[in-house]
């Protein structure tokens, strides 16, 4: 009798908790969640250099945020913490770094937040008083082949791997302990609607992105499980942006999934982060096809995507000359 009590009890509270989660999505569907403020938060973004990375920083900057850059482009990023500067912050240090190897994801992360002692010279002193423990990490940084499978080499392949999902290993290990001590930070994983499905001319690419999406939702799961409520998790899948990334591809249906314009792909990921969304996906009409994509038969789902003509996005793609 005392369990059917316990159980009924466990059934009502559940539902109730359930009706409320409802609710509340409902309203902020309606009213946007209000903006948290990240003025003096401390913002690290790989991949800073250009592109995306450049604009995510320029975003924060004029949010008044202390900004840490990492690129393996050293001219590019130096080029990026100036821009910042100009947007009005007063705090940014960039900081050359391969994301594709661990070692040095480390060693670069201990530079960021590395604990004083006397043996230390006067300059990593000074790295700790500007800057400290990171409270926003945007794991941007990637990379992309742009080969059919089976001609794609071994070693791209495994730099894919490395850059796209391998770096948000080490990152999340380097300044999640810190974010758990503080009880407070955001995890910002951006991944890409080829982390959603399965792109033709992508392999490799895809196989990265869905992998870098299941971490973040994993350790996100974990976080929760552990009660820490302080730590937020945002996984942003995006469609093509025009950054020069993945130029020569096309898009047959730019009402339904444009090619997004670089400066309004970042204010609305920003957006998101701020608002705290755990998944942002750019344009909307990408949560549309996952729910078709989840209960219609599969050669339905292969009509509609021929029909939109994406499993030729990939055609005219051109192979960038420049390092990444």
């Amino acid at each position: 009798m005392s369990f059917n009590l316990q159980s009924s009890k466990k059934l009502f509270i559940f539902l109730g908790k359930s009706l409320f989660t409802l609710l509340e999505a409902m309203i902020f569907a309606l009213l946007p969640k209000q903006q948290k403020n990240v003025a003096g938060e401390i913002v690290l973004i790989t991949g800073s250099g250009s592109g995306l990375g450049r604009l995510l920083a320029l975003q924060f900057a004029r949010r008044g945020s202390v900004l840490v850059l990492w690129d393996v482009n050293k001219e590019g990023n130096e080029e990026t913490c100036k821009m910042a500067q100009e947007a009005g912050v007063t705090r940014v240090h960039a900081y050359t770094c391969d994301c594709s190897q661990k070692e040095e994801v480390y060693r670069v992360a201990d530079q960021v937040y590395i604990k004083l002692s006397e043996n230390q010279s006067s300059d990593m002193r000074m790295v700790k008083k500007e800057v400290g423990d990171v409270s926003i990490l945007i794991n941007n940084a990637g990379i992309v082949t742009g080969k059919n499978f089976l001609d794609c080499p071994d070693e791209l392949m495994e730099k894919s791997f490395d850059v796209n999902f391998k770096a948000h290993l080490w990152t999340y290990k380097a300044f999640l302990p810190a974010m758990i001590a503080n009880d407070h930070g955001h995890l910002v994983c951006i991944s890409s609607s080829a982390g959603l499905v399965g792109v033709n001319g992508l392999a490799d690419y895809c196989a990265s992105k869905f992998a870098a999406f299941g971490l973040a939702e994993s350790v996100f799961v974990e976080t929760f499980v552990q009660n820490q409520k302080g730590i937020k998790t945002t996984i942003v899948c995006p469609f093509f942006i025009k950054t020069g990334m993945f130029e020569g591809c096309t898009t047959a249906c730019p009402s339904l999934l444009p090619i997004l314009e670089p400066e309004y792909a970042a204010e609305k990921i920003v957006e998101a982060i701020l608002q705290e969304k755990m998944y942002f996906y750019m344009p909307k009409f990408l949560y549309f096809m996952m729910f078709l994509k989840s209960f219609l038969p599969l050669k339905t789902v292969l009509l509609i995507g021929d029909y939109l003509d994406i499993f030729h996005a990939m055609d005219g793609f051109l192979e960038r000359k420049k390092k990444l």
